[in-house]
C-alpha cells in the first residue's frame, strides 16, 4: 500500500533530532512522498534543504503562513516572489487565521490574496490553511474563480455544508489528517458523505496525531492509522484508499 502525506512540517526543530529515522519510517509505511510548506522566510531555506536531499520523494511549498503575517509582510512577500516558479510544487502553507487575534486581519487578507495571486500567475496549487474565516477566503477565491489552479483545503474540520462550499472550487481537495480518528470528532459522520475523489491525506506533523498516537509528536508513518479510519467511514478496503488518495494529491500537485 502506498499513499503521499499531503502537509509534513519536517523542517521543523522537532525532527532535528531523528529526521532521517522518520522519513525511513515513512517510507518503511508506505509513503511515497511528502509535501513540505514553508511559513515564514527562515523556513524557506530549511524546506528547500530538506527537500534537495530528498529528491523525487520531498516536494517543496513556498508561501508565508496568516499567524506569521506582521507588518513587515509586504517586504517578506517581496523576497519570497523573487524565488518563484524555483523549484517549488506549490504556493503554502498560505490563508487565513483569526482563531487567536484579529490583530493583523487586513494584512492577512492582502498577504492572502496576493499569494493567491502567485498561484494563478505561476499555476501552482494552493496549500491553504483556514481557521474562523472561511467566509472571507471564500469571497476572496471567488474572486479568481475563473484563474485558480487547484489546490488542498488543509486540516479541514468542518460541517457537511462548509466542506460542499470548499469543493464548489473545481481542483480542489480537502485535507483529512489525525482529526478524523479523534473520539469526539463530527469529521467521520462529514466526511462519509464527501466524494473520496476530493479527499488528501496529510499529518501537519508534527501536529495533530491521530489516535492510538495522540499526544504524541506526529509523522507521516502515522497515516496508516488515518487511512484505517477512513476505510471504517466509507465501508471500502483500505487499499482503495491509499490509492484514490494518492491519485488525488498527484493530481493536484500535477504529477505522474
Amino acid at each position: 500500500m502506498q499513499f503521499i502525506d499531503t502537509h509534513i512540517h519536517i523542517d521543523g526543530p522537532e525532527f532535528d533530532d531523528d529526521r532521517l529515522e522518520v522519513v525511513e519510517r515513512a517510507k518503511n509505511a508506505g509513503v511515497i512522498r511528502m509535501f513540505v510548506p514553508a511559513i515564514d522566510l527562515e523556513s524557506v531555506d530549511r524546506v528547500l534543504d530538506f527537500c534537495s536531499k530528498h529528491k523525487d520523494f520531498a516536494c517543496p511549498m513556498i508561501g508565508l503562513h496568516p499567524e506569521e503575517v506582521r507588518e513587515d509582510f509586504k517586504e517578506v512577500l517581496d523576497r519570497m516572489e523573487t524565488m518563484l516558479p524555483g523549484p517549488f510544487v506549490g504556493i503554502g502553507e498560505i490563508g487565513l487565521d483569526y482563531y487567536w487575534s484579529r490583530e493583523f486581519e487586513h494584512q492577512q487578507l492582502e498577504a492572502f490574496e496576493r499569494q493567491v495571486g502567485w498561484a494563478c500567475d505561476f499555476q501552482l496549487p494552493l496549500m491553504i490553511h483556514c481557521r474562523k474565516a472561511q467566509n472571507e477566503m471564500v469571497a476572496i477565491l471567488r474572486k479568481y474563480r475563473d484563474r485558480l489552479p487547484g489546490g488542498v483545503f488543509h486540516c479541514f474540520t468542518g460541517n457537511l455544508q462548509e466542506a460542499r462550499q470548499l469543493l464548489d472550487f473545481d481542483g480542489f481537495m480537502l485535507g483529512i489528517g489525525g482529526v478524523l480518528t479523534f473520539k469526539k470528532s463530527h469529521l467521520p459522520e462529514v466526511v462519509a458523505q464527501l466524494p473520496l475523489s476530493r479527499i488528501v491525506l496529510e499529518t501537519d506533523a508534527p501536529y495533530m496525531a491521530p489516535v492510538p498516537m495522540r499526544g504524541k509528536r506526529n509523522e507521516s508513518a502515522y497515516i496508516l492509522h488515518v487511512i484505517d479510519k477512513m476505510a471504517e467511514c466509507y465501508g471500502i478496503d483500505k487499499n482503495v484508499i491509499a490509492r484514490q488518495t494518492t491519485d488525488n494529491a498527484l493530481s493536484v500537485f500535477k504529477m505522474s
